[in-house]
């Protein structure tokens, strides 16, 4: 099997903690190292909750400290859905393990060069890290292959109207990385609101009975209540949604377009301006907006991963 060789860059979180728990149960996915950011909560609590993530797991994959804050605003947190700890409230011991020194931006760029091109960068958190990374090196676009990304939205948004939280962080870095010339693939909204898991499906998970299945369960539940209270089938799966993407396109829909991410407007600031469905299109088409997924084999592999822990 040709694994495909990844860094995970992310901002845990309670789906990035699902993500995580995913990403290691896939054969296929050879994961170099994970890389934290500020975004649903501060930096410290990201990395402590991959730390935790990574001792439940039993994983040895090096984890690397990145951005603290946006590149050129305030940080915005989602700790009101993610819980203060960014952990949905789960107790679990902070490991005391001693991280690099080196930062994630440079272990980015290191990685990617080791790998010659072969690299694909699944960001599913704010894109702090990889503007960065592409500011500080010139070449990298040339050394990645592609990058998954959980953010953005053809139509609509969840912190505005018009923007994903994620965009809406840093929507600067995030335009960088369009510009970039790496391909990218946008789950968004418009897909990741469709990836759901009902309270049922949760509770058959919980009882495979292993740490990394209960882990799953319960850092889901407050994201689960919430969802319910809104009138929605179930917690959706934004940042596994991605992962899944990642090694299982197959599941998915996904249209070439241009997009881009407003970065001025007061109103619309963190918007990812597409022209999927306009008439008027951009010069070039840089991007894949992932549009639609087969829920039903989406949970279906879900579960298969989450089993053979």
């Amino acid at each position: 099997m040709n694994r495909i060789p990844v860094i995970i860059d992310c901002d845990p979180g309670v789906d990035d903690t699902a993500a995580l728990l995913l990403a290691c149960q896939m054969p296929e996915l050879d994961i170099r190292a994970v890389t934290t950011v500020a975004g649903n909560v501060g930096l410290d609590k990201t990395t402590a909750n991959a730390k935790r993530v990574r001792r439940v797991i039993g994983a040895d994959f090096p984890i690397y400290r990145g951005a603290d804050k946006p590149m050129f605003r305030e940080l915005h947190t989602a700790a009101e859905f993610h819980g203060a700890d960014g952990f949905g409230g789960v107790e679990l011991p902070i490991p005391d393990d001693v991280l690099p020194e080196e930062k994630a931006w440079d272990a980015i760029y290191r990685i990617a060069k080791e790998l010659n091109g072969e690299l694909v960068l699944i960001a599913v958190g704010p894109m702090t890290n990889v503007g960065i990374a592409l500011a500080k090196y010139k070449e990298l676009p040339k050394l990645i292959k592609k990058i998954v990304i959980m953010g953005g939205a053809a139509i609509g948004g969840n912190v505005t109207p018009a923007a994903e939280f994620n965009i809406y962080v840093d929507p600067e870095a995030a335009d960088m990385m369009f510009c970039s010339g790496i391909p990218v693939h946008m789950c968004g909204l418009d897909v990741t609101m469709k990836a759901y898991a009902t309270k049922d499906e949760l509770e058959e998970i919980a009882a495979f009975g292993t740490p990394q299945a209960k882990l799953f369960h319960d850092v889901l539940q407050k994201g689960l209540e919430k969802y319910i209270g809104w009138g929605r089938a179930g917690v959706a799966l934004h940042d596994p949604a991605a992962v899944l993407y990642t090694v299982y396109p197959e599941m998915f829909t996904a249209e070439e377009a241009g997009v881009r991410v407003e970065t001025k407007g007061p109103l619309t600031v963190g918007k990812t301006v597409t022209d999927l469905y306009s008439d008027k299109q951009f010069d070039d088409h840089n991007a894949f907006v992932v549009t639609n997924v087969d829920r039903e084999a989406f949970i279906g592999k879900i579960k298969e991963l989450i089993k053979k822990y």
